[in-house]
């Protein structure tokens, strides 16, 4: 990714493109491993691991966790 060991919440936040609020509702979930280091820390290790990990997966709801529906881009004749 960048190159760092830890990330803060806010920068994993830009990372995944989503706001703050919801990188906590992941770590509370129990969805995304942290530390606290006087604020919390995900490691970069972790950070790749939940993005393996739920590949395909849809996040919406982090209480209720669904696969992405597949959907042909291409219809046939």
């Amino acid at each position: 990714m960048n190159n760092k060991i830890v990330y803060t919440v806010k920068e994993v936040s830009q990372l995944l493109h989503t706001n703050t609020a919801y990188i906590y509702t992941l770590i509370h979930a129990g969805l995304l491993p942290a530390i606290k280091l006087g604020s919390y820390k995900i490691r970069e290790e972790s950070l790749e691991t939940f993005l393996k990990n739920f590949e395909g997966k849809d996040l919406t709801n982090a209480n209720s966790i669904t696969q992405i529906p597949c959907h042909p881009f291409v219809t046939q004749s």
